[in-house]
């Protein structure tokens, strides 16, 4: 059976009704509908509603948080695990408390709290102030996805208990806190599809971007089940790929396209690639992430099975895998270019979450390449390359996940809240120690696991100590990213409350699509005028210009 195949169309078959029922909507149902979601979202959670506050901005003030604590914790949990590594007593001492943590334990923690803790619940903060900016409106309920984040949290809080241990009081904790984050989902997918129904104008293909990162992971996990592939190793492996397709690369495209156009005061360099970047990213198999599926099969406690995929299964997963690269680097050059119009970049380097933006473009295409290689390598049964493949997942996690998500949180955090951080020369040392740690610690990491792999190969029986002294080198210098979260994540906190009070919004660029207005200073070209990001709305405004010879300036 090809699973591969048989899965995406089942999958691309939900996204296609997804497309149709927010063009069309439901007929006569719409209004009963919308109404009875709005209930549920807020009169139906009785009491608990009227603990949160309401007010605009506050859901995606709450969730930015609630994501930099977690970037905190994620580095921590990330920095334990490479240590123990290479000095496995570390943390003996724990042990009168009947706590033994093991290296790989507290990598799976980091991993698990990374991506849905840190870059889950910023990416869910910034989408929750594009998406409405986007479409001309306002958040449907402030009050439900405020409250949401407080669910999301302690999904996240269990999982980082569940991969310690597994089994508390006969409870089986991953599969609880997929459940808890799966209503989540849920509750924030019903929130955004109602605040596009009550969209003033089309929705940029950002926001379309920000729709299909939260619907396409629900479509995923049902596409899955119901092609009846969660039991087989391949099938569990693409559920691994499509979440990380959907929620992670669509959700990150979104609001990092957004931030770049309005944190730089630059239309999007091209709309085309946009809208290519969405088409790629939903029929194509992202190649990031771990070669093993264990994360999936303890979410959804399935039976773990073997990645052993038939010859057409190898063959048209190499094949997506590979197409996938065309969205990336379209992602990636419209981000770069964009960033670089006008020299924003080099004109104003101190703006919040741009050097993070920039970095995160960068890191995106070998990062892919390399993961390409891993997961073509591990798809094919070969196995060689499997070595660094944790190493890999890391990179992509801490330098291209994070920096992305981070750079959009604090662009939008600003404007949602009022408030600017506290300190912009600590957001600037934050941003080198989290890029130095991240980048210099995981690459002499790789250095090890490539000389792992080559005394594995050599049949070595004893290894090389300059391995052990990569790790602890590795290790130390990864120490620079927790010191880096630690800045970000006091520094936005203590912003909240004594953070200088944003004056004035730009919203010339708000759209993060097109110019409301184009300066003609000299001659040029239609091409020219349209590259910059102008319609056919946009007004033209000639600038007189003369020959005669300047003055000095009175002043």
């Amino acid at each position: 059976m090809d699973v591969i195949i048989s899965t995406l169309a089942v999958f691309w078959l939900f996204l296609a009704i997804f497309f149709i029922l927010i063009k069309r909507g439901l007929w006569i149902f719409s209004d009963v509908s919308k109404s009875l979601s709005m209930f549920m979202l807020e009169k139906a959670l009785g009491p608990a509603i009227d603990f949160v506050s309401g007010r605009p901005g506050s859901a995606t003030t709450a969730w930015i948080i609630h994501g930099f604590v977690w970037t905190f914790a994620a580095s921590t949990f990330t920095f334990v695990g490479l240590w123990l590594t290479h000095d496995p007593t570390a943390l003996h001492s724990f042990g009168s408390w009947g706590y033994n943590p093991k290296s790989s334990e507290l990598i799976y923690a980091g991993r698990l709290t990374a991506l849905f803790g840190a870059i889950g619940m910023t990416v869910i903060g910034t989408s929750l102030h594009a998406l409405p900016k986007l479409s001309g409106t306002n958040l449907a309920s402030e009050s439900n996805a405020t409250l949401v984040s407080l669910l999301w949290t302690l999904s996240v809080l269990l999982m980082f208990i569940g991969s310690q241990n597994s089994v508390i009081l006969g409870i089986t904790i991953l599969p609880v806190a997929n459940l808890l984050l799966s209503l989540a989902s849920i509750a924030i997918a019903i929130n955004m599809v109602i605040t596009v129904s009550e969209a003033t104008k089309d929705i940029p293909f950002p926001g379309w971007l920000i729709l299909f990162a939260v619907i396409g992971n629900i479509a995923a996990i049902l596409a899955v089940f119901v092609s009846g592939a969660y039991d087989e190793g391949t099938g569990q492996w693409l559920l691994f790929h499509l979440s990380g397709g959907t929620f992670f690369f669509c959700g990150l495209a979104g609001v990092s396209l957004y931030s770049a156009s309005v944190g730089s005061g630059n239309p999007l360099w091209s709309k085309s690639l946009v809208a290519f970047t969405l088409f790629g990213a939903l029929v194509t198999i992202n190649p990031m992430g771990s070669t093993d599926s264990s994360m999936v099969t303890d979410l959804f406690s399935l039976p773990s099975s073997e990645l052993d995929a038939t010859s057409r299964d190898v063959i048209s997963g190499s094949f997506l895998m590979a197409l996938a690269a065309m969205p990336i680097i379209a992602f990636s050059a419209n981000m770069l270019v964009t960033l670089r119009g006008s020299d924003a970049f080099v004109e104003n380097p101190d703006a919040p979450g741009i050097a993070e933006l920039n970095l995160g473009s960068w890191m995106l295409v070998p990062v892919a390449i390399g993961a390409l290689f891993v997961q073509t390598d591990a798809l094919g049964g070969v196995n060689e390359l499997t070595g660094i493949s944790q190493s890999l997942d890391l990179m992509a996690i801490w330098l291209v996940m994070i920096p992305l998500s981070l750079g959009a949180a604090l662009s939008i955090l600003p404007r949602a809240s009022g408030r600017h951080q506290l300190s912009e020369n600590r957001s600037r040392w934050a941003y080198w120690m989290m890029t130095g740690g991240a980048f210099l610690g995981l690459l002499i990491t790789m250095m090890s696991d490539f000389t792992d792999m080559a005394l594995t190969e050599s049949m070595a029986e004893q290894g090389a100590s300059i391995n052990d002294e990569l790790r602890k080198v590795g290790s130390v210098m990864f120490y620079g990213t927790v010191v880096g979260a630690i800045f970000h994540c006091t520094n936005s906190i203590s912003g909240q409350f004594r953070g200088r009070l944003v004056q004035s919004v730009n919203t010339s660029s708000t759209s993060s699509i097109s110019v409301e207005s184009y300066t003609l200073t000299s001659t040029t070209t239609i091409r020219k005028i349209l590259a910059s990001g102008a319609t056919l709305d946009t007004e033209v405004s000639p600038s007189g210009q003369t020959e005669e010879e300047g003055s000095a300036t009175e002043l």
